[in-house]
């Protein structure tokens, strides 16, 4: 068994220049998340063929890294490093994927596909949509239905055939948009792996669980194709469940190559809430494609709420920059409300303040990307802060009154501030379900 080599190794076999091409900010930062398995060595552009060499697949991270689609809309899968998300993070969000089949008449397969391309949504300041555009050889026209996907939209693609001679037909109607070729199996593995080298595309493999898998992709790999999704291949949702659990062990912990690859999974089913259930489960634990058989918005939303809460940082609170926000087309008689910097709490208030149709300013106070309690709890949250924040930002001397909302959660705080102030304190409610309400009745009173 060859040496593990540490992270002082690795930096002598790098150019040593702290050049940051990388994205780290020294050789020995990069060394040291290449001796962990988090990153790989060719993300150092200037590495040497020696380097190479003495490093070889033993310091690669134990789940490759993969890119679906080419241009703006490619996604990227797998590269994850830890099994629980809050051990570090979960670092690229899953693919969320939607079922076309080629038995459709090319004006709905149109339809669809714009419609799938054109549903978006915004949550907390952040788009979500559909990621990939499933294309499903159901007893149709295969590369017709590609060529009037690709007509009306701009997604990448996962090409669902068996056949591979009919898959190359309509891979030539994607040439360069390096889609998803599925299914590669026992039976045609070298048929598919020769198509994805030809074209090229990312290569989608089923096999029966992780053994069947680990015995297929070494076979795959020798003819040259690199870039593999795997899918267990199970029947029911228990067992590709546990068969993807597995798989995500057997690569992160037991870094058993074979098997250190992103994962996929169709979900079966037509009751829209069972869907959503198979689905979430599979986002948690552990695909990184999802394929659904519907499109409807109540089932994709849920859907990619769940992924955006998944993907993110448990330990860095998601913020958004502290400044003063306007709603609307506020002026010098508007109300000015007092928030925190944590994005929930921020597009909650804003999103109600809209809803009230009252122009307003809303000034945001620097908390560290926590919410109100627990700002007030750790003190970034006070008096003396939020009088200071605001003079800052000047905006009290913008509007003709001196009246300030906050929060009702922090009504402690109205003596404090109007005493720093000189401004009159206006608690509001609690529950930001409860601005549309005071804002028409209790501001416009007042």
């Amino acid at each position: 068994m060859a040496k593990k080599l540490t992270g002082l190794d690795i930096y002598k076999l790098l150019p040593r220049t702290n050049c940051g091409d990388c994205g780290f900010s020294t050789c020995m930062a990069f060394a040291m998340q290449v001796a962990a398995k988090k990153v790989a060595l060719d993300q150092c552009p200037h590495a040497s063929a020696e380097a190479k060499a003495a490093l070889g697949e033993a310091q690669a991270p134990p789940m490759r890294t993969v890119q679906i689609g080419a241009g703006e809309k490619a996604w990227t899968v797998g590269g994850e490093t830890v099994l629980f998300r809050h051990e570090e993070k979960f670092h690229r969000p899953c693919a969320i994927a939607v079922e076309i089949p080629d038995s459709l008449p090319a004006q709905e397969i149109a339809q669809r596909a714009q419609a799938l391309t054109n549903m978006r949504f915004v949550r907390i300041g952040q788009e979500l949509r559909v990621n990939l555009l499933a294309v499903v050889h159901t007893g149709g026209d295969l590369p017709q239905a590609v060529r009037v996907i690709r007509e009306h939209s701009d997604l990448p693609l996962l090409v669902s055939c068996e056949h591979p001679d009919l898959a190359a037909k309509a891979l030539e109607a994607a040439r360069n948009d390096r889609p998803l070729l599925y299914p590669a199996t026992a039976e045609n593995y070298e048929a598919m792996a020769k198509l994805a080298q030809e074209f090229p595309c990312v290569l989608g493999v089923r096999a029966p669980g992780a053994e069947a898998l680990a015995t297929l992709t070494p076979k795959i790999r020798e003819l040259g194709v690199e870039d593999l999704v795997l899918d267990p291949g199970m029947d029911g949702f228990l067992s590709t469940f546990a068969e993807l659990v597995r798989l995500r062990r057997l690569a992160l912990k037991k870094v058993f190559r074979p098997v250190g690859y992103p994962t996929m999974v169709f979900v079966h089913g037509s009751n829209p809430f069972d869907l959503a259930a198979q689905a979430t489960a599979y986002i948690c634990k552990y695909a990184s494609v999802v394929v659904l058989p519907q499109s409807q918005p109540e089932l994709v939303l849920p859907l990619l709420t769940v992924r955006q809460n998944i993907y993110t940082d448990p330990q860095v609170p998601l913020a958004i920059e502290a400044k003063v926000y306007e709603v609307g087309q506020p002026g010098p008689d508007s109300p000015v409300l007092v928030t925190t910097n944590f994005a929930l709490t921020f597009f909650t208030v804003e999103g109600e303040v809209e809803r009230s149709k009252v122009p307003a300013y809303i000034a945001v106070v620097d908390t560290g990307g926590l919410g109100v309690l627990n700002a007030y709890a750790d003190d970034r949250l006070t008096a003396e802060v939020i009088v200071k924040t605001l003079r800052s930002y000047g905006i009290m001397d913008h509007v003709n009154h001196k009246k300030l909302i906050i929060p009702g959660l922090v009504a402690v705080l109205k003596g404090e501030i109007e005493e720093e102030s000189g401004w009159e304190v206006i608690v509001g409610p609690e529950d930001a379900a409860g601005i549309p309400a005071f804002l028409k009745n209790e501001w416009r009173a007042s």
